[in-house]
């Protein structure tokens, strides 16, 4: 019996050094050592990439925002464009698809409407825009709904108006719009984009300098 209840305490203690030893390594130092890590040679990413203009914090640069005038450059619609929609305002709690299929009516209306309003927002006395010339990206979310992304020709689709509604020129504009496209990742993976909230600090500042 004696020998039974040692037995038991002993390998109940063994546990209880096991269980503080591995809450140690596992629960304190392993993380600490990987937050140091990641502070020491990736800060800006592991805070969260954020994205600083006029001495504050306005956003990060791996997150889309909505929101904007049309004074400035118009970020893709977020995940679908109904009430019923999984993600319609950038909502950083929600991330999905609308999982409607291509040939889904109720999508079909949504990019039609979207199609149109492109059109109509993006035409101006000396600039017309065509529907054949609004790209995908325009008029769909992305899959996670969460994109700070467009694409080349939606940017430069919307050159005109914010030219003239900064008082700028096209060729200003349009500089601005080439200086932050990014190319494919390592020069093959993914395609050329712009970052929205990077191109509209970027534009900012130029207009206050006009």
């Amino acid at each position: 019996m004696n020998n039974s209840v040692t037995n038991t305490a002993r390998l109940l203690g063994a546990a209880l050094r096991a269980l503080l030893v591995l809450t140690m390594v596992t629960g304190v130092i392993y993380p600490l050592a990987v937050t140091g890590v990641a502070q020491g040679l990736f800060n800006d990413k592991a805070n969260g990439s954020e994205t600083e203009a006029d001495g504050r914090v306005v956003g990060s640069s791996l997150i889309g925002q909505q929101g904007y005038s049309l004074d400035y450059f118009q970020p893709r619609p977020a995940n679908g464009l109904g009430e019923n929609s999984v993600n319609t305002r950038y909502d950083l709690i929600l991330s999905g698809a609308t999982n409607r299929s291509g040939d889904n009516p109720e999508l079909i209306k949504w990019v039609k409407e979207a199609k149109a309003e492109v059109v109509k927002e993006n035409s101006t006395a000396d600039y017309k825009v065509r529907p054949s010339q609004v790209p995908a990206d325009a008029v769909t979310s992305s899959g996670s709904g969460l994109d700070p992304h467009i694409s080349p020709a939606y940017a430069d689709l919307q050159v005109h108006r914010v030219a003239e509604r900064n008082g700028l020129s096209v060729a200003e504009v349009r500089k601005l719009v080439d200086e932050h496209t990014e190319g494919r990742t390592l020069g093959f993976i993914g395609e050329p984009r712009v970052n929205v909230l990077e191109l509209n600090i970027a534009l900012k500042g130029l207009a206050a300098g006009r």
